[in-house]
């Protein structure tokens, strides 16, 4: 039944997405370019939709069972909403960050997903007591945004959700969370229908309905599989997730270095650096294809080390993010703390010195 509900959702992804792409040129769902978009002609988005007509599907046939999974239905529709919203009428911030708290709260109190605790490595909990709500809150929101700051190039925010979709699918079928791993498996599917039409050259754009509801389920999907386990398993989704964290979290030191308020756009995120450095769309995307799935990789490693070598991979892993931060400018041509001390050890290459 599984593998024919996926080949339902599948299927609906790509027949219903032009139909979706003529209804956002109907309503007037489209992206036009300016100085921050790389695209050159007016675009439609809410392709999003496309993605959730055919997971609602997917969810209506196979009706997966979880204490929560009317919560999660009632966020996603919550969030999806709020994207549409976004697509047509380009809501400030802060209405866009009002729907994502909605449909977080949904999620965390209806639903009653909440991170309680962590074991600690070297033994002990870390409670979160009163925090814990807030704590999950702001997990999920966080997360929500990282996939929608990412979705700047043909079929990045799609293919990054798709791979990490594929790890956290299959960890959670390992691990014997069959919800997750059917959910994961619908959402994947549905996404990948999408893509066959978003994959550069693109002909439709996710948009923040399609980027926001990614973000949402990758965001609720990690907890369910993690969430009141050790420090080191809840690590886990942060690595499956590096790309888009990374890059957000640049993001907020490359606005508070240059004093930016923090939801201020701009276009310095990694797509836009590799860009810059001469990679063409399609090697662009690629590439960060490949560091995602880089990331997945790691994170499958790491749910098997020991706590020794799991340490060990956290810092080789931060290492390496803040090298290549540095390298591509993803905070500022001037940010290089690191080659800074490489360069005193005489590790740098002239480039760098320069």
């Amino acid at each position: 039944m599984l593998f024919i509900t996926l080949i339902v959702c599948f299927t609906i992804s790509i027949l219903i997405t032009p139909l979706v792409k003529k209804l956002a040129f109907l309503i007037g769902a489209t992206d036009k370019p300016n100085r921050r978009k790389v695209h050159q002609s007016t675009m439609p988005r809410l392709g999003g939709l496309a993605i959730f007509i055919s997971f609602l599907i997917g969810i209506l046939l196979l009706q997966p069972e979880n204490p929560a999974s009317t919560a999660i239905l009632i966020g996603c529709i919550i969030i999806v909403f709020t994207g549409i919203c976004d697509d047509l009428f380009e809501l400030p911030a802060k209405y866009k960050l009002i729907g994502q708290l909605a449909a977080a709260s949904t999620v965390v109190f209806l639903g009653d997903l909440q991170v309680l605790f962590i074991n600690l490595p070297f033994g002990g909990q870390l409670e979160f007591g009163y925090l814990s709500i807030p704590f999950t809150i702001i997990w999920i929101v966080g997360i929500t945004n990282a996939i929608n700051l990412i979705d700047g190039l043909d079929g990045l925010a799609a293919g990054v959700s798709s791979i990490a979709l594929v790890t956290i699918s299959g960890m959670a079928l390992l691990q014997g969370s069959l919800y997750v791993a059917i959910v994961g498996a619908i959402v994947l599917i549905s996404t990948l229908g999408f893509l066959f039409y978003n994959f550069h050259p693109a002909s439709i754009f996710m948009g923040d309905t399609g980027a926001l509801f990614l973000g949402f389920v990758i965001s609720v999907l990690s907890l369910l599989g993690y969430k009141n386990v050790t420090f080191i398993s809840f690590i886990i989704p942060v690595i499956i997730l590096g790309v888009p964290i990374s890059d957000t979290f640049f993001a907020i030191l490359r606005r508070i270095i240059n004093n930016q308020p923090l939801s201020a756009p701009d276009k310095s995120h990694l797509h836009h650096c590799l860009l810059r450095l001469g990679y063409s769309h399609r090697q662009t995307v690629l590439l960060i294809y490949a560091m995602a799935a880089f990331f997945g990789l790691v994170a499958v490693i790491f749910s098997h080390a020991r706590i020794g070598i799991s340490i060990f991979l956290i810092c080789l892993l931060i290492l390496l993010m803040e090298f290549i931060a540095e390298k591509i400018g993803l905070v500022g041509s001037n940010y290089r703390p690191l080659l800074k001390i490489l360069r005193m050890f005489g590790i740098t290459t002239a480039k760098d010195r320069s």
